[in-house]
């Protein structure tokens, strides 16, 4: 039965390990594996096996069995769950070391006077980087990043956006108190991340989105590499408009006649993109200074990436993804979405987007490892044909889309932009004859469109014209 289990398992992985020696002289090289099994999901070291799995026995199996539980009790801090046994197998005896899931995250290896923090990255167990020991003892601690404390106050940053977005959503009016009710700030008024990520100002830089529309099927295409690029930041509810509008923008109609009609066929279904891009927002990890988000499309497939794995450690692709158990890393702002109506109910986005896919569930490929997320949603319509034209159309094709789109006082508003960039909205209200309300909403509608942006800011920042 061994030998088929050891079979099964092709090489060392996430949760599981092979020692043909104990070591004892000079465990820490199997040690770090039980802080590493320790700060994941747990894992399973089999000793006296080696790495083609072969069962090669260990000698004086309840002597090193006592050295292995003294060397954990000694090494490991704190003490990690573990169960240890000894298994027969062909008059050889091997042992088998259980290391539980711990909840008193983050576990040290301890000696020489140092403390290592070890996690597992594919089948090495290495040291773990900073972002990720600060994520453990939080999770130790009971503390997720976004309902930790920031070091501003309400006052200090406005949420336009984000009360107009709920009273939108809810027919409801966002009141301070609901701040406090929401997790988003706490009776002395001080914000929480959470509420720092909805405020109009969102002073977190690495709340970013980079968009890159690629010419071809990676990055290394003969001709121009990207046809379009974009990079967002700001509070989440702008985050997902953007980086939703940016894949609209992109995202190709291909048609097929029938009897009395004919039916359209989007590169990607705009549902699916909704739920990959909430779930991105949602479960990335936010106290890594310089990471962002990237939105990726290439001509067949459309790729979203963001930092930080599965909360619990464990590897996407080795489970099934209909049947993972709901864990949040940013509950607050998974709340916050769900009372947006931006997202399903908690735990139903995977299942809602194969429901969509019904038979073509092969269109879609989720990665994960310790760092990183990633999924791979394939282009529906995606053929040796597609590329063909397809940057000198494109231009054409979205400025014609765009116009179609805008009302009149947004083409005058782009007509007065194209002669001065740096034209106030006072001008464009005193030229247009309209009040400055009507000049921000009509602003607000060609951002969000991405037809201008605003660079650099309201004061010595300038407009510049996207199509």
């Amino acid at each position: 039965m061994l030998e088929k289990l050891l079979t099964k398992l092709v090489a060392e992985t996430t949760e599981v390990e092979f020692k043909e020696n104990i070591e004892l002289k000079k465990p820490k090289s199997w040690l770090k594996t039980v802080s590493a099994f320790s700060n994941g999901i747990g894992g399973i070291i089999y000793f006296g096996v080696s790495d083609e799995r072969k069962i090669v026995g260990i000698e004086n199996v309840q002597e090193c069995i006592e050295k292995i539980s003294e060397l954990i009790k000694t090494r490991i801090e704190p003490l990690t769950n573990f169960n240890i046994s000894a298994i027969t197998q062909n008059n050889k005896k091997i042992i088998k070391l259980e290391i539980i899931q711990g909840t008193k995250t983050p576990y040290y290896y301890v000696a020489d006077g140092n403390k290592v923090v070890f996690v597992r990255i594919g089948n090495e167990s290495v040291n773990a980087p900073t972002y990720i020991i600060n994520e453990l003892v939080a999770k130790g601690e009971r503390l997720t990043f976004d309902g930790m404390l920031s070091k501003y106050k309400y006052n200090d940053l406005s949420f336009t956006l984000f009360k107009a977005t709920y009273l939108q959503k809810t027919g409801k009016q966002l009141e301070e108190n609901d701040f406090i009710s929401f997790g988003l700030m706490n009776e002395d008024k001080k914000l929480t991340y959470a509420g720092v990520l909805f405020s109009d100002q969102c002073p977190l830089l690495q709340s970013r989105i980079f968009c890159t529309r690629w010419n071809g099927l990676d990055k290394t295409s003969i001709f121009e590499d990207a046809v379009d690029d974009k990079e967002y930041s700001g509070n989440l509810i702008m985050l997902l408009d953007n980086g939703f509008n940016f894949i609209k923008n992109h995202n190709k109609k291909a048609w097929k006649k029938l009897p009395r009609n004919r039916a359209e066929y989007y590169d990607y279904n705009e549902r699916i993109i909704t739920e990959l891009l909430v779930n991105a927002l949602i479960h990335r990890m936010y106290d890594i200074v310089g990471a962002e988000i990237h939105i990726d499309i290439y001509d067949d497939r459309l790729e979203i990436e963001s930092p930080g794995g599965m909360y619990d450690g464990s590897i996407i692709q080795n489970q099934d993804v209909l049947n993972i158990p709901s864990k949040r890393r940013n509950p607050i702002i998974a709340d916050l979405f769900q009372r947006l109506d931006l997202m399903e109910r908690r735990g139903s986005g995977f299942k809602k987007i194969y429901e969509i896919l019904g038979n073509d569930k092969d269109k879609i490929k989720f990665f994960s490892n310790r760092t990183d997320f990633k999924v791979t949603l394939y282009n529906q319509n995606y053929n040796e044909n597609y590329t063909e034209n397809y940057t000198e159309n494109y231009t054409e094709n979205y400025t014609e889309n765009y116009v179609e789109n805008l009302n009149k006082t947004q083409m005058k508003i782009l007509e007065l932009i194209k002669k001065d960039r740096n034209i106030t909205q006072k001008i464009m209200a005193e030229e247009l004859k309209l009040s400055r309300g009507a000049i921000t909403l009509n602003l607000k509608q060609l951002k969000d469109k991405n037809v201008i942006e605003r660079i650099g800011s309201d004061k010595k920042g300038y407009w510049k014209i996207l199509i």
